[in-house]
């Protein structure tokens, strides 16, 4: 799905891995500490939603195990993304117990084989992984388009990207099909992105 022209490309890039290497720097500690932070606002922003999308963190990634269990504990219904490989894009699966999950597709746990499938349409939040982001919401992800082309599903739900402060960037170059993010929590504060 990568349709920008070469130079954007190469920006874009070399962004990833600049951001990349600067959340790889963060220790095992950090990672844990900042991550119960952003869990916690994470948790107060979820407040009004009944179903929340989160994604199922791998490591370095903002660990979101505690925010599951706590929206679980909430009452919330909580959906995590299934990678569909072949159409490089997600489906959906609610999840009610992360001892379910299974190490799958690029290492990410998924609920393989305790699949229970739900709809773009049940979601009233979305939690993605950011590998970069800037102030605008434009996101950086690992570059194969997999969230681009679900959220093109989800047009009307809030999408909240979970990163360490340390992931931002000065401005992402943003393609017609990249979806902006309404918000970024990081360790340090909520941003409220705005183009």
């Amino acid at each position: 799905m990568n349709t920008a022209p070469m130079g954007q490309a190469q920006i874009k890039q070399a962004m990833r891995l600049e951001a990349k290497a600067r959340r790889c720097a963060l220790s095992p500690e950090a990672i844990e500490e900042k991550s119960r932070t952003i869990a916690d606002r994470l948790l107060a922003l979820a407040d009004g939603a009944g179903t929340v999308m989160v994604y199922v963190s791998k490591p370095p990634e903002v660990e979101t195990a505690g925010l599951i269990d706590a929206l679980l504990s909430a009452g919330k219904r909580v959906v995590v993304p299934i990678i569909e490989k072949e159409r490089r894009t997600l489906r959906l699966s609610y999840l009610t117990d992360r001892s379910v999950l299974v190490e799958s597709t690029f290492h990410v746990p998924e609920p393989i084989g305790s699949e229970v499938p739900a709809s773009p349409d049940d979601l009233d939040l979305i939690v993605v992984p950011v590998v970069g982001f800037d102030r605008t919401g434009s996101r950086i992800g690992y570059g194969a388009g997999y969230y681009d082309r679900f959220l093109s599903r989800a047009p009307d739900v809030p999408v909240v990207g979970a990163a360490f402060s340390c992931q931002e960037v000065p401005s992402v170059p943003c393609e017609a099909f990249d979806r902006r993010m309404d918000l970024v929590v990081t360790e340090e504060e909520v941003i409220a992105c705005s183009c």
